[in-house]
């Protein structure tokens, strides 16, 4: 069983954080015994893991000893149960080798050998794709879903990234009535990390700042003015809100 993160996500049915991290261990309680349980390293979860029948496997910060970015891909260097690890992969968001830890000491549990040198690995469609813009630049359309730790992690990739940064951010839903604050937050991110031009859709995506759009097809439209050629565009935005047609507006292509 593998947990990959706690975090606020879904707060409008299950209320706090800790729901959500007692909800996700029930992962955990369901294990037959001799079962493997790969976690974060999350103070959260540790009610839950007090079965000694099976082997529990943490992940962390810890995990990654370094990340490196190279053409096409990262370099990345793991620490997992004491023993230094070496692999490359396609993707180029730090976020994900976190991950990857996570699905390397699964590999461990099965008791598979681990890989060597290059890992391919195939994301799914809308969750970080990167593309080269009509006139150079680049687009990140991570436009499948979002919740405010993945938004978090979003922001932070394409602050990384030199050149200008523009980024097109829709609400985040099912987040209660905690929902203003966090979108609060993520507009005190974008305005601390220097992105350079914000569209923000929705109306509680307001609180991001910069220009805003009542929904994507609007956002459609206005994104062409506001993107520049050499720009870095990130598309993110809850699965309600459809900024995809954002994605296809800006590459050309019409699903």
């Amino acid at each position: 069983g593998v947990i990959t993160s706690i975090g606020p996500v879904h707060l409008e049915l299950l209320g706090t954080v800790e729901n959500v991290a007692q909800a996700k261990a029930e992962v955990v309680a369901s294990l037959p015994q001799g079962g493997a349980a790969i976690v974060p390293d999350e103070p959260l979860l540790e009610p839950f893991l007090d079965r000694d029948d099976i082997e529990i496997r943490r992940f962390g910060p810890e995990s990654v000893e370094s990340f490196e970015r190279t053409d096409g891909g990262s370099r990345v260097e793991f620490v997992l149960d004491g023993e230094r690890l070496e692999l490359e992969f396609p993707f180029t968001a730090r976020h994900q080798a976190q991950n990857a830890a996570a699905a390397l000491l699964t590999v461990r549990a099965l008791g598979l050998p681990l890989p060597e040198g290059r890992v391919e690995v195939e994301l799914s469609r809308w969750r970080g794709e990167e593309s080269t813009l009509p006139g150079g630049g680049l687009l990140i359309n991570d436009s499948y879903n979002a919740n405010p730790a993945s938004m978090r992690a979003a922001l932070e990739h394409l602050a990384e990234h030199d050149g200008r940064k523009v980024a097109v951010l829709g609400d985040i839903a099912d987040l209660g009535p905690t929902a203003p604050e966090y979108h609060r937050a993520v507009g005190e991110l974008v305005r601390r990390r220097g992105i350079d031009a914000v569209l923000s859709i929705g109306e509680l995506a307001r609180d991001y700042g910069g220009e805003h759009a009542r929904d994507a097809a609007e956002a459609a439209e206005k994104v062409k003015e506001l993107v520049r050629p050499g720009d870095i565009v990130l598309v993110k935005g809850s699965r309600a809100v459809g900024l995809e047609v954002v994605a296809d507006a800006l590459t050309g292509v019409h699903a």
